[in-house]
């Protein structure tokens, strides 16, 4: 049965987040709001936070830690699994968990996805938990301002750029992709020519690239506006 609530009270939220500042920030804001808030910094503090707290809904960051750290999809998958009756939500710089975790990996069913970005006060964290326990929820994503213009790119950029991010050099990029150095070095430059980066002799389009990337400024054909155009590899 949903708890009976006026404004958050009742509602017990988890909030998992990595950084310190940001998990204070949001923890606090959650709890100002009225829910009953507790914070985690790992998967492992989460899964244990959740059998002790209990929550109702959890909100997780995607990245929780160096790469090959378990991430906010893999508790949000075990929680699918181990407490369906859960509301799950990612709170991520990324428009699509792919552009952070590799083009194989997704959300699970029911999870809402909501880009930081995107968040212009704490309501709207507060409407899309409220969305969360309501038997049919209103919206996937919430209600949020008009979506913000931002770049797309198709799979295979969005993997490129996931791994410029992680520092990779072009011919490293090629070894972990399985191509030949040309035709890595000819996907990523499509990728800056699909970001509006080619032509600027005063910027490197590599460090531009990367910091749209953190910035939530990316997303995927799949995430992404269908009148930027098909950027699709030839």
């Amino acid at each position: 049965m949903l708890p009976q609530r006026k404004g958050g009270l009742g509602v017990r939220v988890l909030f998992v987040e990595d950084d310190p500042f940001t998990r204070s920030i949001i923890g606090d804001g959650l709890a100002e709001a009225g829910f009953t808030t507790q914070t985690a910094r790992t998967v492992s503090d989460a899964l244990d936070a959740v059998v002790s707290f209990d929550p109702h809904v959890v909100i997780t960051d995607l990245d929780l830690g160096p790469v090959g750290t378990p991430s906010g999809v893999d508790l949000l998958s075990r929680l699918a699994e181990q407490r369906p009756w859960v509301g799950g939500i990612v709170l991520s710089i990324h428009r699509d968990v792919r552009l952070a975790l590799g083009e194989n990996h997704g959300l699970p069913p029911g999870v809402r996805h909501i880009v930081k970005s995107d968040v212009q006060s704490m309501d709207q964290l507060v409407e899309a938990i409220r969305n969360c326990l309501e038997p049919e929820p209103i919206s996937r994503e919430g209600s949020f301002a008009p979506e913000p213009e931002y770049f797309v790119v198709s799979k295979s950029q969005a993997a490129v750029l996931r791994l410029m991010a992680e520092g990779l050099s072009n011919e490293a990029i090629a070894r972990h992709r399985g191509i030949a150095l040309r035709s890595a070095e000819s996907l990523i430059q499509r990728t800056f020519q699909s970001l509006l980066l080619t032509d600027q002799p005063d910027i490197n389009p590599r460090v531009v690239a990367v910091r749209m990337w953190q910035a939530g400024l990316i997303g995927t054909k799949e995430s992404g506006r269908s009148d930027l155009g098909d950027l699709a590899e030839s």
